[in-house]
């Protein structure tokens, strides 16, 4: 009926399902999925869609979907960090970061940051290369579509660099703020006691 099968494995072994890897296996799945679905879309459509405007449309909504999810979704569960930037009363852009605090980056799943860094970085050579393949065949229409991805792809390149470099200044100032304050209450305990 509904029984599993059974795996003869060595004593004190455990089987781990396939997806137990990662802290956040669908979280993961969406991560990935929209920069393929934009990339896959892109080159398959070339191919098999005479229309451009279609191909535009798909492929910068599919990029778009994956700005989002990376920026406001997979950012803050996968690595712990978030960014935005605002516009201030006088017109400047300000960046504002936020991250886990201490503790809770350090229990961050190693998988799963991986995942998220190297498929950030990847997604964005992908779409560099195949912007210089749109300029050897002098295809300027989908040069658009290229530099619009990529765009979005730098755009979250940029922010969580910002954040991750960011929240290990926090880090580190929190740290020598702790040594100091112990220092300086042990320095005092011991005037107390004399």
């Amino acid at each position: 009926m509904g029984m599993a099968p059974l795996i003869a494995t060595p004593v004190g072994v455990a089987l781990k399902p396939p997806g137990e890897n990662y802290a956040h296996p669908k979280i993961c799945f969406f991560h990935v999925l929209f920069k393929a679905a934009s990339l896959a879309f892109y080159i398959l459509s070339a191919i098999f869609i005479d229309s451009f405007v279609i191909i535009f449309v798909v492929t910068v909504f599919l990029a778009a979907l994956d700005f989002w999810v990376v920026k406001n979704v997979s950012g803050r569960i996968l690595v712990g960090l978030r960014w935005w930037n605002e516009i201030n009363d006088l017109g400047e852009s300000d960046w504002r970061f936020e991250c886990l605090d201490q503790e809770s980056m350090a229990r961050m799943n190693k998988k799963d940051s991986w995942l998220f860094w190297w498929t950030l970085y990847l997604t964005a050579v992908v779409w560099i290369l195949l912007g210089i393949f749109s300029l050897v065949r002098f295809q300027a229409d989908f040069l658009l579509v290229v530099g619009i991805c990529l765009t979005l792809s730098l755009a979250n390149i940029i922010g969580f660099t910002k954040c991750r470099k960011d929240a290990k200044k926090q880090i580190q100032a929190f740290a020598s703020q702790t040594i100091a304050s112990r220092v300086s209450s042990t320095i005092q305990s011991a005037f107390t006691l004399v």
